[in-house]
This record gives structure tokens, C-alpha cells and sequence, in this order.
């Protein structure tokens, strides 16, 4: 934490106090910054993770601009039910709710600590995380999203780690049977690789947020969110290449999202519609649900809106 605000601190008095000068040139060091805040993270730690393992092809973007085989269960999914009433005329008050540094709060997530090696036995060690090739189960719930997300076609896929034990969650809840794991790419794995790295993003957003300090708050959504979107295949980041990290925690946001989602419809609200990494919109009374506000643990109301009425 003392890092990070005397980089702001330094970076503003080099700016002569001009915060957006300063916010442009935290935004530009983000990248090494928040690397040299991984290695002072890592200082002491259990396991020493391989920054260059080698890359699997199901792990490389087929061109520049193109995407690797695995499918992250991006949410977009709206209620039938509801925009069918809506059309027939039925007025219904929806609140969209967002949640708070997704991305910041999915850095806790099962990531694998070496090389990723296959395994062909088709049964999840929760010890060991990776990428896996397997056959959904059927969803058959119109007032729920599916955990996969906005996918379409069947049969096999290939997932991360965070999807695969969102699936497997909700096979233990009974709401499907558990996926077919036909192929795996794994290694030892462990959750905390990055928790002091994302604890001290995490407090530093808190007390910057508390002493209303956008500069800082700029600066560590710039460092969080560069650091997912660089650790796979980016010419922006030529210290760390794990391409598996990048999708598991951008699956893990996702899977966030769902749960609260089945956590609001579990206490009685409906959902209305899911969206990217941080868009969930219910109806009913949602504060006995949810806390409100900015931290990691609350959410914020965006908006209320009316869906349907008369024309």
C-alpha cells in the first residue's frame, strides 16, 4: 500500500499538481507498476509460480486479432418470462445493480502454480487447476441464467478453471448433473497466489474511495484491470505470460456474477437480465439482499427503469 500512494504522491508532485497530467502518467506506468507490486507480493511465498511456461495450443489466439479455444461463460441473458409480460403490456420496475471492481475481486480464484500437464482421468482435482475439455450438462431453468453463459451451441467446449467449478457447484445444489470432464490441462494450483497483491489493490481502493481520491482510485483500476488483460498473449506485458490466469480470472468475474444473480433469486427476487462482468438487474426489494455501496463486498444502484407498461 505505501508503494502505491507514494506513486501517486510522487507522480502528482511531478505533475506540478495537475491531476489529469497525473492520472494519464499513472495510467501509463500501471502495467510495470502493479508487475513490481506481484514480485514484492510474492517475496516469501509458499510456491514459486512459472511466469513462461510453455503455452498449450488450445492456449494461443489463432491470429493477432483472434481468440484461443477457450469459452470464459460471458453472461448476456435476459428473463423470457419478463420481457414477454412487458410486451403484452405488463409494467414492471426493474433496478439495475452494479457490482464493484469485478475483475479485482475475481484475482481470488484456483490458479495453477506451473506448467500444465494433461490428464485424461475425467475427474476434478480440487487441488490442481487448469483448462478443461468438457460436455455441459443441460440447463433447464427459463428464470435463471446458465452458468456458461450466452453459449449456443452443444456439445463439447473447452473451459477454465472457474467455470468448471461453477458447474460443479451447481450440480452439488441439484440444479444439473455435473459436466463430462473428457480432457484436462492442470497443474498444482493454489487460491492465494494473488491475495496479498489483490488485498493491498483492494485496500488502497478503500481508503482512497473513503478519502474521496480519484487519482488513486484511476490508478488502481488502471493496475488491476491492465494486469488481467496483459498476462495472456500481449506484447504490453513481457513479464508474465499465462494465458490460463487471464482466462480463469476473467471466467471467476463472470462466475461472481452469476452467484449473485442465484443468490438474489434464492431470496426471492427476480432476475431480470445479467451482462458482462458487473450488470445484474432485478425486481423486488434488493437491500436485505445485497450491501450497498463501493466496496469489493457491496453493490451499487445504477438505475431504476420500467420494462413493459402501455404504449
Amino acid at each position: 500500500m505505501e508503494q502505491i500512494t507514494g506513486r501517486v504522491h510522487d507522480v502528482l508532485a511531478s505533475c506540478s499538481g495537475d491531476m489529469e497530467a497525473a492520472r494519464a502518467e499513472l495510467i501509463k506506468m500501471a502495467i510495470p507498476d502493479v508487475m513490481t507490486l506481484l514480485k514484492a507480493s510474492r517475496v516469501g511465498g509458499r510456491y514459486e509460480h512459472s511466469e513462461f511456461p510453455p503455452t498449450q495450443e488450445i492456449l494461443k489466439k489463432k491470429s493477432q486479432k483472434g481468440a484461443d479455444e477457450i469459452w470464459e461463460g460471458r453472461p448476456k441473458w435476459r428473463n423470457p418470462e419478463l420481457f414477454a409480460a412487458a410486451k403484452r403490456g405488463e409494467e414492471i420496475e426493474v433496478t439495475a445493480l452494479d457490482m464493484n471492481a469485478a475483475y479485482l475481486s475475481a484475482m481470488k480464484a484456483w490458479l495453477p502454480i506451473g506448467q500444465l500437464r494433461e490428464d485424461t482421468s475425467g475427474v476434478h482435482d480440487p487441488k490442481k487447476a487448469g483448462v478443461h475439455l468438457i460436455t455441459p450438462a443441460d440447463w433447464d431453468h427459463a428464470d435463471l441464467p446458465n452458468p456458461l453463459g450466452n453459449r449456443m451451441e452443444p456439445g463439447e467446449l473447452w473451459v477454465s478453471e472457474s467455470t468448471l467449478r461453477l458447474l460443479l457447484d451447481c450440480a452439488r445444489q441439484g440444479l444439473a448433473d455435473a459436466p463430462v470432464i473428457h480432457r484436462s490441462l492442470v497443474s498444482g494450483a493454489s487460491e492465494a497466489l494473488l491475495e496479498k497483491l489483490r488485498r493491498a489493490l483492494a485496500e488502497s481502493r478503500k481508503t482512497a474511495l473513503a478519502a474521496g481520491d480519484d487519482l488513486t482510485v484511476a490508478y488502481v483500476k488502471a493496475m488491476y484491470s491492465k494486469f488481467v488483460s496483459t498476462i495472456g498473449e500481449s506484447s504490453a506485458n513481457r513479464e508474465l505470460r499465462r494465458p490460463d490466469w487471464m482466462h480463469i480470472i476473467r471466467a471467476k468475474a463472470f462466475a461472481n456474477l452469476w452467484m449473485k444473480a442465484h443468490k438474489a433469486h434464492k431470496a426471492g427476487l427476480q432476475v431480470v437480465e445479467i451482462s458482462g462482468t458487473d450488470e445484474l438487474h432485478v425486481v423486488g426489494d434488493w437491500r436485505p439482499v445485497f450491501p450497498e455501496g463501493r466496496d469489493l463486498s457491496q453493490v451499487k444502484e445504477k438505475n431504476t427503469y420500467v420494462l413493459g407498461g402501455k404504449r
